[in-house]
């Protein structure tokens, strides 16, 4: 790669940094301000680099130069607005008192961090400086077991880049759709569709390949796809520790939940793959967090941009994740009603308190003392709930004014009456109940307007977000709806993947067999016996545990998921914590967070909804654990909240050396499992045979397949030294494709010119074979003789032939 594609790869990362800089929130009672940040930042750059594919796309520019200009225009811009920034803030900030009571390390973290969050939105010499010294306050106050999580979690971080760095693209979808259809594009300088044998690569969502295509382009190569998945895995962990953050987490909470996930083996694995299902697991960790942050503040326009902007990305990179992201807009929506119902102005007004609404900062609705959804700031406040401070959280839920009563040994009348500084009923005369009750009958008139006037702002937040995803995802659909009829695409695809039966007794053994393989151990006879049962289950309710609608393809459960092969391996631990942390936070959420025991509840509920929906939409299959990546990646927060109340030290000392144990136990047989994956995991490891440091570039492609590699080099050699041009393709669905456009490309780099001589598009037929120079073939032999022209020689070795015109 030359100097210039050097620089132009540096572009998006310094355009993500500046806006990480110019889209820093103001707030102070922000949580996690960095990572919200980071959050904004990535959904933006997200969003400019597939809306500069689908335009450029529409305008047959899909070249170097543009994507380069595209870039340096957007790093324009982002540096201006990052500037700005730094101009606008050089106001003295005033210091934040200090809080009151020291022992939560949440309220330490926020009083001690401001100046660093205050620096960061400075420019970004300032923000380095804050990172610096932000990092450096958490490693002197962290104690020794938080700062071998982090140092733990950063280890594996940085081996994964490692990997990535290292290895060649070798996942087997990669070969087959997701990285042909990168090179088709490059190839024709277009998004039109293109007659093909292997229907998903025009009918799979394309959001992680539109990724793949600016590298590309800026690179001239493959070799730091792999980043994507990276950058993807590094996200969904500071993404969770905020999510954590939001529902009560404090500082070690939030380093368990980002451990686990690092050490998880599937997400070690997909960090280093160009595979998808990171980078959608990603975004709708994306979606969760900035939904979160609508059960405390009501939405301002950026957020509501953010907010849909972030639903496209999940849409347009694997519909599957819209299964995630649906329950959580639903969590905001409501959220934002509340807020609504609670203020009848605009963002940021004072509330509008009912009455009654006295002390609500000290007692909320559950009796936790925490507001009106349990929720506080990091700074150890009440969360203003309708847009006021926090002193002025507005009181949700009925009985308060009863329960407000009963604390102070008087009736609802008389807490009533102190609520707005009147008597007691009993000491009022009749004629000012009179009065009272005229005024109150206004009031309730007056009071309902705010309440309109908010739903109705609530539902056009909600139209607005939604246009903003289909902004994003529309032109990829809209294109698939034109070729199919369909927007999601041809029967074979919608029969193939969704469930096709919906009775609960189905739905039933579908989500036993997903779990079975989810949670599947080494322990093979443990396997055998819980896989009987299921079908033991699956017979006595009357469902063939077999059956083709809810399973995919011809595929047969069981299967052995354990082993840490990147498309299929189980996460038993992280799973079985995540469960057992759902569980808890649904029955007794105090226990896990009492600072935010409401929105803790609610989200939990959400995400097993979200894992009911999954199971009751999609078939089970070996592969379907990939599926579930951004299901886990929303419910590790709940496992790091559980592992932190397990080493809570307010335990009796009997009781706190056994959970200390379990907890330590659970934490090395989690460390375990990320070490082995990335040492031993499959295709791409540090050691053994397949070695990134032993294998060579073209045998690393081909791990999976090692004895393909020759054949595939023995019929290029043979084609290029023909000389031909152009070149007829004959594959089935699942065949490899990617080899060939790597070794049949032009002297000067360019992309070859290969047709498909078998079309699966109706309107989209293929070439005629004896339009081609030279026709290789893939998988079946049969197949490709009768394809072939008439008089051609095929020569065949093993999985690979080639055809070439006789010799005048």
């Amino acid at each position: 790669m030359s100097a210039a594609g050097s620089l132009l790869v540096a572009a998006p990362i310094a355009a993500a940094v500046s806006l990480t800089v110019a889209l820093h929130p103001r707030g102070v009672d922000v949580v996690a301000p960095r990572r919200l940040a980071v959050v904004r930042a990535a959904v933006v750059t997200g969003a400019f680099a597939v809306l500069t594919v689908e335009l450029l796309g529409a305008l047959r520019l899909l070249t170097l130069p543009a994507f380069a200009v595209a870039w340096l225009l957007f790093l324009a811009v982002a540096a201006t607005a990052a500037a700005l920034r730094h101009r606008r803030d050089r106001t003295p900030h005033p210091a934040i008192p200090a809080p009151r009571d020291r022992r939560d390390d949440a309220r330490r973290e926020a009083t001690a961090g401001f100046r660093a969050d205050r620096d960061a939105a400075r420019g970004p010499v300032a923000a380095a400086r804050a990172a610096r010294a932000g990092l450096a306050h958490r490693w002197r106050t962290a104690g020794r077991g938080e700062r071998l999580l982090f140092g733990a979690t950063g280890g594996l971080v940085l081996v994964e880049l490692l990997i990535a760095l290292l290895a060649e693209p070798n996942n087997f979808d990669s070969q087959t759709y997701h990285l042909p259809k990168v090179e088709h594009w490059a190839a024709q300088g277009d998004l039109d569709f293109w007659p093909t044998a292997i229907h998903r690569q025009v009918t799979i969502p394309p959001g992680a390949e539109y990724l793949l295509l600016h590298l590309r382009l800026l690179t001239g190569g493959d070799w730091a796809y792999h980043l994507v998945q990276w950058a993807a895995g590094v996200g969904c962990l500071l993404v969770a520790a905020r999510i954590t953050a939001q529902l009560g987490g404090g500082r070690r909470a939030r380093l368990l939940t980002a451990f686990v996930l690092a050490s998880t083996p599937m997400v070690a694995m997909q960090a280093t793959s160009t595979q998808t299902d990171l980078v959608c697991a990603a975004w709708v960790a994306c979606v969760a967090t900035l939904a979160l942050d609508g059960l405390r503040r009501r939405a301002g326009f950026g957020t509501l941009l953010l907010l849909g902007a972030a639903t496209g990305l999940t849409a347009v990179t694997k519909t599957s994740g819209l299964i995630g992201a649906a329950p959580l807009l639903l969590l905001w929506g409501i959220g934002q009603l509340r807020l609504a119902y609670g203020s009848g102005g605009a963002p940021g007004d004072e509330p509008r308190r009912p009455v009654g609404a006295a002390g609500a900062g000290a007692l909320g609705a559950d009796g936790t003392g925490d507001g009106a959804l349990g929720l506080r700031d990091e700074g150890g406040r009440a969360a203003p709930v309708g847009g006021g401070t926090p002193d002025r959280a507005l009181l949700v839920g009925a009985g308060a004014a009863d329960r407000l009563a009963s604390a102070g040994g008087r009736g609802p009348d008389v807490a009533a009456g102190a609520a707005v500084g009147r008597p007691p009923a009993a000491a009022q005369t009749p004629a000012d109940l009179g009065r009272r009750a005229t005024a109150g009958t206004g009031m309730a008139r007056t009071a309902g307007r705010p309440r309109i006037a908010g739903t109705a702002r609530v539902f056009a937040a909600s139209v607005l977000v939604l246009l903003v995803a289909l902004t994003v995802v529309g032109p990829f659909l809209a294109r698939v709806q034109a070729e199919f009829g369909h927007p999601l695409g041809p029967p074979r695809l919608r029969e193939s993947i969704p469930m096709e039966r919906h009775d609960p007794p189905s739905v039933l053994v579908n989500a036993l067999r997903i779990g079975h393989t989810a949670l599947d151990t080494p322990l093979a006879p443990v396997r055998a016996g819980t896989a009987e049962v299921i079908m033991k289950v699956a017979r006595l309710i009357g469902v063939d545990p077999q059956d083709r609608d809810i399973t995919f393809g011809r595929e047969v459960f069981p299967v052995p998921a354990w082993y840490p092969d990147e498309d299929r391996v189980a996460f038993p631990l992280a799973g079985a914590l995540a469960l057992v942390g759902a569980a808890l936070a649904i029955a007794r959420p105090v226990r896990l967070s009492p600072t935010a025991p409401g929105a803790l509840r609610a989200y939990a509920v959400l995400v097993v909804a979200a894992v009911v929906l999954h199971t009751a939409m999609i078939k089970w299959q070996p592969w379907g654990n990939r599926l579930l990546l951004y299901a886990l990646v929303l419910a590790v927060p709940l496992a790091g909240l559980c592992l932190d109340a397990l080493l809570n030290r307010r335990r009796p000392p009997s009781r706190r050396s056994v959970a200390a144990g379990l907890a330590v136990t659970v934490l090395a047989t989690s460390a375990l499992a990320g070490v082995l994956t990335l040492a031993y995991g499959f295709p791409r490891r540090l050691v053994g045979d397949g070695s990134v440091f032993t294998t060579s570039e073209w045998d690393t492609r081909f791990v999976r397949r090692p004895q393909w590699a020759a054949e595939f080099r023995w019929a290029a050699d043979a084609v290029r030294a023909s000389g031909a041009r152009r070149v007829g393709l004959v594959q089935q669905n699942d065949n490899w494709e990617y080899p060939w456009w790597l070794l049949l490309r032009q002297p000067d780099g360019g992309s070859p010119e290969l047709v498909a001589l078998e079309s699966v598009l109706p309107d989209r037929p293929p070439a005629d074979a004896a339009s081609t120079d030279a026709v290789v073939c893939t998988g079946n032999r049969a197949v490709c003789r009768k394809l072939v022209p008439a008089g051609w020689p095929l020569a065949w070795r093993g999985y690979v032939g080639y055809a070439l015109p006789p010799e005048r």
